[in-house]
């Protein structure tokens, strides 16, 4: 059987699909140019949901006293037996609380062995019950709970039709109940290759594939790309931006199903309500809604593009910064943190369009655990009003904030609350925004933060931030006249930025590197130390000691290889051995004795054999008279053979 070349090029990770697996007549029902996805989509067993119901009670169900001394375990099993009248098994799943509720997540059951997809969820507020949902079967022939089939053999079906091995996670047996009204035993199979993981439901007496959990959403979304500025630099339609090793689910799945909206294990995007997410424009996972920049933000498929740019930029923060350290252990945003550490039960909840406020945006960093709370808003600057979720340098400067507070001091939020703190993690947002614009290429370019939303080509901020002292004056004496947060992280960033050029020029720049943390180029070398600094600063840090976790954070990584280059970096901006912390706020320009210049002449050797004008235009070696690195250089313009030369050479 020849399959769609689509098909056939998807597969190749594992195996190609077994003829006898494919049902019959899939070669008339696929067009040649068919996906795998298309294949999933029409012919392999998706997850059923069975009818389901949802109940809130706003001022609270009470329970009879005889409950009240029971624990929420106990007490959730009970509740939800008497409330759906059924006399058949509860099993505890899990459930934890929060500074607002208890929450507990309970699957019906048979013969002790729990059902795949026939679950109920409750919430519980002050004693009485707040919410109730559940997806409870009708159990009136259930077969028996001794598998006639082999676990073996249930593996060998499974791989054979979903195309993937089985990756040795344990074997379960559970009851799923099928749209048809009927129920299974099954073995439930995890299969998975590099792009592909489900979880197969395999009818332990039959040998059917009855149904599926899809765990990775193969995803299309048409968006800013991160490394551009905003929606005038137009969007375009992105597949797969999703990176495995930050999130091995991708980015729709929360639990057992991927969800086909803008949520996720990480991000979730709404406007109004946290319910009223972006769908699908065309199920499960593309979501192309075009924005039209000459209608206001509210209107046509404005507000749906919006949460969709919004969901892809905060994952792609999620899913590089997370490369780079900032994992569960680190106190990352996540609802399930994978058993790797940290609290779980914390994605970002992202509001688009809030109306309850203007020109700004904010977000909210509670302790790990807890869900940071973005809010974006809409500008008022042109005319129609520009939307935030449509600028990427907003987007990455708030995610941003939750970086560095959960970061800094141990996941707790506490920990920039200073105002020269605070207007530390302005600087650090504002240079996480400028890094994702310069990954285009190694030009370092200046960056106008926010232009779009402030409808100002040269950006939000009082300048542009430019290593060329002229577009860019800041030092930083300045803190001590600065008014506000946003002024004063203004000179970290422009100091940040300086970095960041002086990294590439040194040592060159990788393409790569927004997944490639094993990089040596500069840009690479930045992030290492942009996330490597912040948990070795104390609480509430200031400048001053900022600059000396980039420094160590450089030691600890890479030996001090980029010591001298920091130094001179920071002290340029004023922020050298002889600068002083608050009241003064001295500016102080220098720098270590090893990592001084001194200027040196040096003759250009034999060049060639003539006598006259040569053009060296490519390196040619020379003798300093000194102990150093240098050992050639460049020129491209006309040079007598006797000309002498100077240049600047490091100490060490």
């Amino acid at each position: 059987m020849l399959l769609p070349l689509g098909l056939l090029l998807s597969c190749v990770q594992y195996s190609l699909i077994p003829a006898a697996a494919l049902p019959a007549g899939v070669d008339d029902q696929l067009s040649f140019n068919a996906t795998w996805e298309d294949y999933q989509e029409t012919f392999l067993p998706g997850f059923f949901q069975p009818s389901a119901r949802f109940e809130v009670y706003n001022d609270g169900l009470e329970f009879p006293t005889v409950l009240a001394n029971q624990s929420v375990q106990e007490l959730a099993v009970k509740v939800t037996q008497d409330l759906l009248g059924v006399d058949s098994e509860v099993v505890f799943i899990s459930g934890y609380s929060s500074d607002v509720a208890d929450y507990a997540y309970l699957a019906q059951a048979y013969d002790n062995i729990p059902f795949v997809n026939a679950v109920a969820n409750l919430a519980l507020k002050e004693g009485k019950l707040s919410a109730f949902g559940s997806s409870f079967v009708q159990i009136d022939n259930i077969p028996s709970s001794v598998a006639s089939m082999q676990m073996e053999d249930a593996i060998s079906i499974a791989e054979s039709v979903f195309s993937c091995p089985y990756n040795g996670h344990p074997v379960k047996m559970e009851y799923y109940a099928k749209a048809d009204g009927n129920i299974a035993l099954v073995h439930v199979i995890q299969v998975q290759n590099t792009d592909s993981w489900y979880e197969v439901y395999i009818d332990a007496h039959s040998g059917e594939a009855v149904g599926s959990t899809n765990f990775v959403a193969s995803a299309v979304y048409r968006a800013v790309d991160i490394r551009k500025s905003s929606i005038a630099n137009g969007a375009s339609l992105i597949r797969n931006p999703q990176d495995k090793a930050a999130s091995p689910l991708g980015w729709h799945n929360r639990g057992r199903k991927v969800i086909p909206g803008t949520l996720g294990n990480n991000v979730q995007t709404y406007i109004g309500r946290p319910s009223n997410i972006a769908r699908a424009s065309r199920r499960p996972d593309t979501f192309n809604y075009v924005y039209n920049v000459r209608q206001t933000p509210y209107v046509g498929q404005n507000p749906s593009a919006a949460r969709v740019n919004a969901f892809y930029v905060m994952n792609t923060v999620h899913d590089f910064t997370y490369r780079y350290g900032f994992t569960e252990k680190a106190f990352n945003f996540q609802f399930n943190n994978f058993k790797k550490g940290g609290r779980p039960n914390d994605p970002v909840l992202l509001h688009s369009q809030n109306r309850q406020g203007l020109n700004n945006a904010n977000f909210m960093t509670p302790p790990d655990g807890q869900s940071g709370i973005c809010n974006m808003y809409v500008w008022t600057t042109a005319n129609p009003h520009r939307d935030s979720d449509m600028d990427n340098d907003i987007l990455v400067h708030e995610m941003t904030h939750g970086v560095s507070n959960r970061m800094t001091g141990g996941g707790t939020g506490r920990c920039l609350q200073t105002l020269e703190a605070r207007g530390l993690g302005e600087g650090w947002s504002d240079a996480m925004a400028d890094w994702t614009q310069q990954q285009r290429s190694a030009r370092v370019v200046d960056f106008p933060a926010a232009a779009y939303s402030g409808n100002n080509r040269r950006g939000i901020r009082k300048y542009p931030y430019s290593t060329n002292r002229q577009i860019n004056p800041h030092t930083y004496a300045e803190v001590r006249t600065s008014r506000g947060e946003h002024a004063i992280g203004e000179i970290w960033a422009t100091a940040l930025h300086d970095v960041y050029a002086a990294l590439v020029r040194q040592h060159g720049f990788d393409a790569r590197a927004r997944t490639n943390p094993r990089s040596t180029k500069g840009n690479a070398v930045f992030l290492h130390l942009f996330l490597d600094a912040l948990p070795i600063q104390r609480c509430n840090p200031t400048f001053l000691i900022a600059r000396n976790a980039w420094l160590q954070a450089d030691k600890n990584r890479y030996r001090g290889r980029n010591n001298c280059l920091l130094w001179r970096t920071f002290a340029a901006r004023g922020m050298g051995t002889n600068a002083a912390g608050a009241p003064t706020y001295k500016g102080g320009f220098a720098v270590p004795p090893k990592c001084r210049r001194r200027r040196r002449r040096f003759d250009v050797e034999y060049v060639n054999p003539l006598e006259e004008e040569t053009d060296l235009d490519e390196d040619s070696p020379i003798d300093s008279g000194m102990d150093s690195d240098l050992d050639s250089f460049s020129v491209d313009e006309d040079v007598d053979q006797d000309s002498f030369f100077e240049a600047e050479i490091d100490n060490n």
